[in-house]
């Protein structure tokens, strides 16, 4: 017969394993790390986050890009991160609005549009220097990660990338700072520690660790190639609260 301290024992050891699938998935440990089958997913509630990329189309042979901080490009696909199951796009045809009422090319609604492709026709180029937009998300959400495409049609890096999310369009409640590679404090949002990429048809997925917001923000200040702004397509991962 079996000890009753046993039997707690062996109770403890799976809430103990339980309680570590979540600070894994708290902390977005990314799919290949986490050795766990599918069916472990399920029984705690998460799934892989699988976000379409568009196809590669640089035009041109790659150029020595020379940028403070900038981190080595990505040599194969990036591997998924887990995310609660249900995790859908919440920025698709939401809202979106800039600090540039006028863009030189395209509408800031092509920014939530789904197309992320690189073609002519399929991006917004907004004016040169500091730059921002912003998404109603139209209620508040939990958001999980949040996938930036600037423009990949060839490669160049974008500056003083920041994105951060509040419960306001003026961004004076609840505002956290997701990302931010700002390294001079040119957006006014305190000096940066993230590093620096260049742009490919795999974007940057940044990890939102399912902070609650319903507005999301994004800063840039022109790139290697000009000081014009560019935005494809921005994916906002969450579940509405």
């Amino acid at each position: 017969m079996k000890s009753p301290v046993n039997k707690f024992a062996a109770i403890a050891v799976v809430i103990v394993m339980a309680n570590i699938g979540i600070l894994r998935f708290r902390s977005n440990v990314l799919a290949s790390q986490a050795s766990l089958p599918q069916l472990v997913y399920r029984i705690l509630g998460l799934m892989q986050l699988k976000v379409e990329y568009p196809r590669p189309m640089f035009v041109s042979t790659p150029v020595n890009i020379r940028v403070k901080n900038l981190r080595k490009p990505l040599r194969s696909m990036r591997p998924p991160m887990l995310v609660p199951a249900g995790t859908v796009n919440v920025a698709l045809n939401k809202p979106v609005s800039a600090s540039d009422k006028s863009p030189i090319i395209g509408n800031v609604e092509m920014i939530t549009d789904g197309d992320k492709e690189a073609a002519d026709g399929s991006y917004v180029e907004l004016g040169p220097y500091l730059q921002y937009v912003t998404i109603d998300l139209e209620k508040r959400h939990q958001i999980f990660a949040v996938v930036l495409w600037h423009y990949h049609k060839q490669p160049r890096v974008y500056f003083d990338v920041a994105v951060q999310t509040a419960d306001d369009p003026d961004f004076i409640t609840n505002v956290q700072i997701l990302f931010n590679n700002d390294i001079d404090n040119s957006t006014g949002l305190g000096v940066g520690t993230d590093m620096h990429y260049i742009e490919t048809n795999q974007a940057e997925l940044i990890d939102a660790t399912g902070i609650e917001a319903r507005y999301v923000r994004l800063y840039s200040n022109g790139n290697t190639a000009n000081d014009l702004n560019h935005y494809v397509e921005v994916e906002v991962y969450g579940k509405p609260l």
